[in-house]
């Protein structure tokens, strides 16, 4: 069943049409279906969504090659206690592909809250359906350094200092 949203309409109660959800390319439900479920056993396969000479680039990594991209996730995993994406929205154009989402996940070291960094992914996929070039968006002052002792105050008081 599709999901619906009132329709107002003069002088009568609101009536609920249906608004069609758009369904995804398979090559993208898969990767979306990756990240969300990514665990460390998943790590040799990475293969099989990224292409060869694939890219990938954030605020603190630029690799390239599939060996490269899964020693960055590896990372990820020896780092974090319990890291794993949560995708909000994704938007498909051609061989193009956005996903914004939300990465939970808990200092080792420091603050053992769960910390939520929002960000996005630009995706280029093969004419197989894998990943060509993954470029991750997301702002590491604010959504990271902030959140570390005494880097932190530092960056929350120059922030605090560039906007008075």
């Amino acid at each position: 069943m599709e999901p619906a949203l009132p329709l107002p309409l003069a002088d009568s109660d609101p009536v609920l049409v249906p608004v069609p959800v758009p369904v995804q390319p398979p090559a993208v439900q898969r990767i979306v279906t990756l990240f969300e479920q990514l665990a460390p056993a998943d790590l040799p396969g990475l293969h099989q969504y990224y292409t060869a000479d694939a890219s990938f680039k954030d605020p603190f990594n630029e690799v390239q090659g599939t060996a490269a991209i899964r020693a960055v996730f590896e990372h990820m995993f020896r780092s974090l206690d319990g890291p794993r994406f949560v995708v909000r929205d994704v938007v498909v154009q051609g061989e193009h592909c956005f996903l914004s989402w939300d990465f939970h996940f808990r200092m080792r070291r420091f603050d053992r809250s769960e910390q939520t960094i929002h960000g996005g992914s630009l995706l280029q996929l093969s004419a197989d359906g894998r990943i060509q070039r993954h470029r991750d968006y997301w702002d590491a002052a604010e959504e990271l350094y902030e959140k570390l002792p005494l880097l932190g105050s530092l960056m929350r008081w120059l922030k605090r200092r560039a906007v008075s």
